[in-house]
């Protein structure tokens, strides 16, 4: 009988629409600059600046953010420097959900991580 009640409340579980959380590629560069230009990305404890001459400012956990940026075949390609750690280069994929975007790592294999438009 746990059997078959697990089951029935497996399925009923299942079976209920999940809130759509639906985010859009952007795969043009233009379109990315549009939306970021005057706006500050924030994440907890994250407040960053992509202009659109290719430069990243902010800060991090209390620690300055520097980089540099451009919109290659489709991707986000940056390099950043945290506190002074080189975080290397990498081109990601970049979604949007309203205010929300979302960057994929390593063009869109690896983690992610959504910061909010402000």
């Amino acid at each position: 009988m746990p059997h078959r009640l697990a089951a029935l409340t497996l399925a009923l579980v299942v079976s209920l629409p999940l809130p759509a959380f639906a985010f859009d590629r952007i795969v043009d560069g233009g379109t990315f600059t549009n939306l970021v230009t005057g706006r500050t990305l924030t994440r907890i404890g994250i407040r960053l600046q992509v202009e659109p001459d290719g430069d990243i400012t902010g800060n991090g956990m209390g620690w300055p953010v520097s980089g540099a940026w451009t919109w290659r075949d489709g991707f986000f390609c940056r390099s950043l420097n945290w506190g002074g750690d080189d975080l290397g280069d990498d081109c990601q994929t970049v979604l949007q959900n309203g205010d929300r975007l979302r960057f994929v790592a390593e063009r869109g294999g690896g983690q992610f991580a959504d910061f909010r438009l402000r």
